[in-house]
């Protein structure tokens, strides 16, 4: 594998990081109040379509080639996105930013 291609899958593996910690955040959102079974199944189709996904990528980024470091850079781009994102959340000036709309959105208009 050449050293352009390795980068495009090392980006791809880091940036699919980010994209499954969020996904797993809707996830987790859309299921919290469902039944314990159907969680468990909702959860297992869901890790399954993602490990799904990123192999087919890969097959199609370059052949379907892995290396460990592709899957390190995943889980270095999935608990990068959860530092941020709490990092985020707990700032002021976002607090300051989600008060504001909230006041924008939930006026009542006549």
């Amino acid at each position: 594998m050449d050293a352009k291609t390795q980068v495009i899958v090392l980006s791809f593996s880091f940036i699919f990081g980010f994209l499954t910690y969020f996904f797993c955040n809707i996830n987790y959102k859309l299921i919290k109040n469902q039944k314990r079974i159907y969680r468990s199944i909702i959860s297992i189709m869901f890790a399954y379509n993602i490990v799904l996904i990123y192999i087919i990528c890969l097959y199609k980024l370059n052949n379907g080639k892995y290396h460990l470091y592709f899957f390190i850079l995943l889980i270095l781009g999935f608990f990068s996105a959860y530092i941020m994102s709490t990092k985020l959340l707990n700032s002021k000036k976002s607090h300051n930013f989600i008060a504001r709309l909230k006041k924008k959105c939930y006026t009542k208009t006549k």
